[in-house]
């Protein structure tokens, strides 16, 4: 007799989701998160960092082996380095960019090697404005930034809608590439922040005054963003919550922001938090900031800033004050916090010391990153160990 039942055979994804929500050390952390058209198979996110590979097409195969080491550590979504839209938003010269179909091959070696580990990735889009060390600069204002020595340009309204349009090609060319989506950078001083924080635009047009007028420009490019990639398309904002600046976002413009962001299309928001960044910052310190906003939206919320262990992590989101946990050195410093974790291993985690020392000087000196507790990070395809 021939059995037409259905199978009842469990997939790999199944166990594994069945056997995340039965995580005995860390439950929260390793509940799948449904995002309705996907779902991220634990709560921790790799943010962006820039590491100096991304800037030189000739490096993009060492890239995607950096990655995919942490994809095999069993983070649920990676966030790539600032990939600028244009010219004009390059971090430094001739920058890691996405603006033709010809950027999408090396791009591709980066998405592939991601999803062969069941992880996700999505591409940073990161416009410098006046923080650009170049002479194309430009922002809401011709105001210096004290980090580069060139002078920005106040960006035309022309300029301005070329740069949406430009954001919104970048994004499209990210899907081409295979990312599972974009986050649009709108915090920490660069351009979208620049337009955003009353600290930098000084503008009396539409794009400048008040909060209305503030949020213009950075509204325009999330919804031309998602009008380019459709609706089954990570998007997440990088949004300012502290902008530890006079004049910057008090916390009811924040709020504001961030609904306005939901409504144009945002699927997460992520936490910014000006220059907090340091060993001396307390253990998940702003995760006020991001559970305040939390509650004032309906979409998943991102809280990151100084949480590097397991049991920071958990008690963040146990506490209701984040959606996911966002950690980026500490993915530097080990790649398999996530497989360790999960395991109740936590005291095998390589932890990251935020020294700083070998991350964000070397961006600062335009070299390589890696890190002094773990001299294989960026560098997985030449220091291989045996």
């Amino acid at each position: 007799m021939i059995d037409n039942q259905p199978s009842h055979k469990k997939s790999h994804q199944d166990v594994r989701i069945e056997t995340a929500k039965a995580n005995s050390y860390y439950p929260h952390i390793f509940e799948p998160l449904d995002l309705g058209f996907t779902t991220l198979k634990n709560r921790m996110v790799m943010g962006s960092m820039h590491t100096g590979l991304e800037d030189r097409f000739y490096n993009y195969s060492k890239l995607a082996e950096y990655f995919a080491e942490r994809a095999k550590g069993g983070v649920a979504m990676m966030i790539t380095g600032g990939i600028s839209p244009n010219r004009e938003g390059w971090l430094l010269p001739a920058g890691g960019t996405m603006s033709s179909k010809l950027d999408v091959k090396n791009h591709k070696k980066v998405t592939d090697a991601v999803h062969k580990h069941d992880s996700k990735i999505i591409m940073q889009i990161l416009h410098s404005g006046r923080y650009g060390y170049h002479p194309f600069a430009v922002s809401s204002s011709a105001i210096k930034s004290p980090i580069s020595p060139f002078k920005p340009r106040q960006m035309s309204k022309d300029n301005i809608k070329r740069t949406i349009e430009d954001f919104a090609n970048c994004a499209k060319l990210a899907k081409q590439s295979g990312y599972d989506g974009v986050e649009i950078m709108g915090s920490e001083g660069y351009l979208l922040n620049q337009f955003l924080s009353a600290h930098v635009n000084h503008r009396t047009d539409e794009y400048g005054g008040d909060l209305q007028g503030r949020m213009k420009f950075p509204l325009a490019v999330v919804r031309a963003v998602r009008q380019a990639v459709g609706e089954d398309f990570i998007i997440t904002f990088r949004l300012s919550m502290l902008d530890l600046v006079n004049d910057g976002n008090v916390m009811d413009e924040v709020i504001t922001i961030a609904q306005a962001l939901e409504e144009a299309g945002v699927t997460i928001i992520n936490t910014g938090i000006g220059p907090t960044i340091v060993t001396s910052v307390p253990r998940a310190g702003f995760v006020d900031y991001t559970a305040e906003v939390k509650k004032h939206v309906n979409i998943p919320v991102m809280a990151s800033n100084r949480i590097n262990m397991p049991e920071t992590a958990e008690q963040v989101l146990a506490d209701g004050q984040g959606d996911l946990i966002q950690m980026a050195r500490p993915f530097l410093a080990d790649a398999h916090w996530v497989n360790k974790a999960e395991k109740g291993q936590s005291h095998l985690i390589n932890t990251c010391i935020a020294c700083n020392q070998a991350c964000l000087d070397h961006t600062f000196e335009n070299k390589r990153s890696t890190c002094l507790v773990n001299p294989q990070a960026c560098f997985e395809t030449e220091l291989v160990y045996q």
